[in-house]
């Protein structure tokens, strides 16, 4: 069971039966998660999360009649609650930058263990982002790209000292465990940090959070990430 005390719903939309199957297989082989539905294509992703509601939604991007990140827009469109983990072999930067703009939960590649694919699952359903360890580093730089906006930001006022430190290095491509270790933290108070930065500043998830710390001048192109 999840923290809540519930089981965790999740539909799969993705157009290879084998991939489905071995999704399902993973899934409904933990207590805290049940696969309620399937999809083949984008069309009937939005059709099947839509009808079932589910918590979570493993999203497969290149599917005919409606590929995934269409079918993630119409859904978010329509006032779906559903968070939305993108699953696929692609990394290119296109398809990452498509992905966040449609403010799906997470973003992961197909090659990734069934420990983090589990892992996401659930911090998905918690409602923490999640980006693949692979394209960390493109989000990052994507950002850093950006012309910085003044240091003394209102927006990053909200913040305690210790809340800052944890988004600049979370802004950096650290994780959760990294950032504990940085600042001689527990694991779970960064966690607990970092959902007070995303209460705080607005904002969805880890991705935003990230573009945030970017926008308003707190990290800046060029900076080490250790």
């Amino acid at each position: 069971m999840t923290g809540e005390g519930r089981t965790v719903r999740v539909v799969v939309c993705d157009d290879e039966a084998m991939v489905r199957a071995g999704l399902r297989m993973l899934l409904d082989g933990e207590d805290d998660i049940e696969v309620v539905g399937e999809a083949v294509d984008g069309l009937q992703a939005v059709e099947v999360v839509t009808r079932l509601r589910p918590d979570v939604v493993l999203m497969d991007v290149r599917m005919p009649r409606l590929d995934g990140l269409a079918a993630a827009a119409r859904l978010r469109a329509e006032g779906s609650a559903a968070r939305i983990v993108i699953l696929t072999t692609f990394d290119d930067d296109p398809v990452v930058d498509a992905a966040l703009r449609q403010l799906v939960t997470g973003f992961l590649l197909k090659s990734s263990s069934p420990e983090r694919l589990l892992e996401a699952v659930r911090e998905a359903a918690a409602g923490r982002g999640v980006l693949d360890p692979a394209v960390v580093p493109r989000v990052v730089e994507a950002y850093a790209a950006r012309p910085a906006a003044a240091p003394a930001s209102p927006l990053l006022e909200r913040l305690t000292p210790r809340e800052t430190d944890v988004l600049r290095l979370v802004a950096r491509g650290l994780s959760n465990a990294e950032v504990a270790a940085r600042l001689y933290l527990g694991e779970t108070t960064v966690k607990t940090h970092l959902g007070r930065v995303l209460d705080k500043l607005g904002a969805r998830d880890r991705p935003q959070v990230i573009a945030l710390a970017y926008e308003h001048g707190l990290v800046r192109a060029g900076e080490p990430r250790e």
